[in-house]
């Protein structure tokens, strides 16, 4: 490929990931880069790892380019191919075409994987990190995406956002661009604007439901429970107790001082476990072990032909009731 050699380009990269807007734009810069090179209209295929052949893969990678330098061959879903597809990928890339870039995209394409090893041995730049932000990083992300379209948004309003349309950024950017169009003014966009501009989409994650019961916030608890529509009450319930030995746990290490080794006693990193103290103390010793006594009654209930939603909602209230 005749670029310096600086910039030139790798025989593959592989796009891992579950952030789509930033796998969106790691893709628009390798295209565009490929396009310098020719015209990518007659040079370039697409396959869905899900139903692709790995031999029809290596054949378009073979193909040469028509009045260009490069082509481009992409393959969405890298993480979905069976396992003999895979392999003709991993021998192809032992030696690769000299004028074909490969770009292979997944939501989670593990280290361990002879594709992920195959093409992280071409070059340090070769895998591209596309992992989601964690949940307190966003909202920086969501004002920095809102400059983008020409507004700013307070950090409550970035929040508010967050909280209706989801973690997916492809939503939030798609969301702030109708945001920018009907805000007027060179104020920064505050919540009650979102608020009247955005409608919920996202659903409730269970863990936020877990939190909610933990703190024993009855209405936020049942604000959660009308938005997890794809949740089982089974599940959450297996959740709630689960929770339930953690907080018991909490109380006995702080009965004899050893709080700090709650982390290490539940084998879960120090960021999992640092509200668990304030919430065991807003327990009873007593209403702990009733209330885990109280699920597995509330369990054999489900299982034995009652309600499973009502027999839950009427466990939750009883547990969280102070």
């Amino acid at each position: 490929m005749t670029t310096e050699k600086k910039d030139a380009l790798l025989p593959a990269y592989l796009v891992n990931g579950e952030d789509e807007l930033k796998r969106e734009a790691v893709l628009k810069r390798l295209k565009a880069r490929i396009a310098k090179l020719g015209d990518l209209s007659f040079n370039s295929d697409a396959f869905d790892g899900e139903r692709a052949s790995g031999a029809d893969i290596v054949a378009a990678c073979n193909t040469m380019p028509f009045a260009s330098d490069a082509r481009l061959v992409l393959v969405q879903a890298a993480d979905k191919l069976k396992k003999a597809d895979s392999e003709a990928l991993v021998e192809y890339l032992k030696s690769p075409a000299t004028t074909t870039v490969l770009a292979l995209v997944a939501d989670k394409l593990a280290k361990n994987t002879r594709l992920y090893k195959a093409v992280a041995a071409l070059g340090k730049t070769a895998v591209i990190d596309c992992t989601p932000l964690k949940r307190y990083e966003l909202p920086k992300t969501v004002r920095s995406l809102a400059v983008g379209h020409g507004i700013t948004i307070t950090e409550g309003a970035a929040n508010q956002l967050i909280e209706l349309v989801g973690e997916n950024t492809v939503h939030l950017d798609s969301e702030l661009k109708k945001i920018a169009l009907a805000h007027r003014g060179n104020d920064a966009v505050n919540e009650h604007e979102i608020v009247a501009l955005v409608s919920r989409t996202a659903e409730v994650k269970p863990w936020e439901f877990v939190d909610a019961f933990s703190s024993r916030n009855q209405k936020k608890c049942l604000s959660c429970l009308q938005r997890m529509e794809s949740t089982s009450p089974h599940a959450l319930l297996a959740m709630c107790t689960a929770r339930l030995r953690e907080l018991i746990c909490a109380r006995s290490l702080a009965a004899r001082g050893a709080e700090r080794t709650l982390a290490a006693t539940l084998k879960m990193p120090d960021w999992r476990v640092k509200n668990h103290l304030a919430w065991a103390r807003a327990y009873t010793a007593e209403e702990l072990r009733c209330a885990l006594i109280a699920a597995r009654d509330t369990e054999k209930a489900m299982k034995s032909g009652a309600d499973p939603d009502d027999a839950f909602l009427d466990w939750v209230l009883a547990t969280t009731k102070r």
